[in-house]
């Protein structure tokens, strides 16, 4: 691999080496990472038996569009909510091949936090077709965008083998 935190390689290695021997596929659904949770899968050799497909969804629309995230759930809870990470989740699940699913939504700065919402919250969630569904609220604290969005790929890739436990 190239670029990637050594910590971050190996995870990616270790999760597509176990999801390939238990024939397991993923989707990712990612607002605030912009691809790079797959990205770092699919620096794998041998990734393409395991990682169906990745959704960008960086707005709204795209979050409505391309994983079916409720307009009501947006309008009563934001992007960056528990409640719209897991539809992501589930979204990617219901709109891939995939048997597990991880969706990232967060504020990776340096601009757009609030008190409410500060710049370093990211909201992950996992989902199986078995009906687990695990939740993340994550304080990164301002750290910078990069960091952010590095922590977050290292959270969703524990999730994603927390996710596999069942």
């Amino acid at each position: 691999m190239s670029g990637w935190p050594e910590d971050i390689e190996r995870k990616a290695a270790a999760l597509i080496a176990a999801f390939s021997e238990r024939r397991l596929m993923v989707a990712t659904a990612e607002s605030c990472t912009g691809g790079l949770i797959v990205g770092a899968l699919t620096e794998v050799s041998g990734s393409s038996s395991v990682v169906d497909r990745g959704f960008v969804t960086y707005s709204n629309d795209a979050k409505i569009q391309m994983l079916g995230v409720d307009t009501a759930t947006l309008a009563a809870h934001g992007a960056v909510s528990r409640q719209t990470a897991v539809e992501m989740a589930r979204g990617a699940l219901s709109h891939s091949q995939a048997d597990i699913s991880v969706a990232v939504t967060g504020i990776a700065g340096p601009s757009g936090g609030t008190d409410e919402k500060p710049v370093g919250l990211v909201h992950l969630a996992a989902a199986s077709r078995s009906g687990t569904v695990l939740h993340r609220e994550m304080h990164y604290g301002d750290i910078g965008r990069d960091a952010v969005r590095l922590a977050t790929v290292r959270t969703a890739l524990d999730m994603l083998e927390d996710a596999a436990k069942g």
